[in-house]
């Protein structure tokens, strides 16, 4: 589910790290699943259990990246959930708990209380602020997706500064503490959205499938459909090996870090 519009890769190393998977809604509702973003638990289950057979951890994106950077990533995976729904509290915190795990949890800083207005699917709670902290006291990384969840790619100089900055701010204010992620609703994006989110201070940045450029500021990630078996991981996990070893148009290799 690429959703760039023609960033260069000039200039930008690939930053290789393990597959970091891409989850939204995780919920045992049968509601009409029009995009496909809800994953049962008991299928979520399956999966973290199936890499702690691997002998796999899941840990949020900023973890997983500063371990990389030390060469301590061997036997790591990315965990991220988009959106900020209240059911990543009610049933991946406590499935991510019994696994020994933790992911990244990006929030839809303009919709605290609210619900998803941004698309026509069943109308799903977002955390508000207290639920924030609940789920970085419980060891959860924090992220920022924006204060309205709309396309960034296109968008204007001032909408991105607002969106892409004051969510970063709001959220900050929120928990006292860094917001170091950010993510890229729709995995929409370009070159100056990602300058955009480098100027807000973000630490790194992550997209959706695509890996160009997959610098720092646009990491890919697998997306995780509600119908994914543990095969389906599996082969996930191996297509994102072979893919992130591609050299980028014009370069001999990928760089690591």
């Amino acid at each position: 589910m690429p959703g760039h519009a023609g960033p260069t890769t000039e200039g930008r190393d690939r930053t290789v790290t393990p597959p970091v998977f891409m989850y939204h809604s995780i919920s045992p509702s049968t509601a009409p699943d029009p995009h496909a973003l809800r994953v049962h638990p008991d299928r979520l289950a399956r999966h973290l259990r199936l890499l702690s057979r691997l002998g796999l951890r899941g840990v949020p994106l900023g973890e997983l990246l500063r371990a990389q950077e030390q060469g301590r990533a061997r036997g790591l995976v990315g965990l991220t959930f988009d959106d900020g729904y209240t059911d990543f509290l009610d049933h991946a915190v406590p499935l991510l708990e019994r696994y020994g795990m933790a992911g990244t949890l990006y929030v839809v800083a303009g919709r605290l209380g609210g619900v998803n207005e941004w698309d026509d699917g069943p109308r799903l709670p977002i955390v508000d602020a207290d639920q924030v902290r609940a789920v970085a006291a419980a060891g959860h990384e924090v992220g920022s997706h924006t204060m309205t969840h709309p396309r960034l790619a296109g968008a204007e100089p001032g909408a991105l500064a607002a969106e892409v900055g004051e969510s970063r701010r709001v959220l900050e204010d929120v928990l006292q503490a860094e917001v170091p992620g950010f993510c890229y609703p729709y995995g929409s994006y370009d070159d100056a959205a990602a300058e955009a989110v480098r100027a807000a201070g973000y630490d790194h940045a992550c997209v959706t499938g695509d890996y160009e450029p997959g610098d720092r500021f646009t990491l890919p990630r697998c997306y995780v459909s509600p119908g994914d078996t543990t095969v389906h991981v599996v082969a996930r996990m191996v297509r994102h090996s072979v893919r992130v070893r591609r050299p980028l148009p014009g370069r001999a290799t990928p760089s690591s870090g």
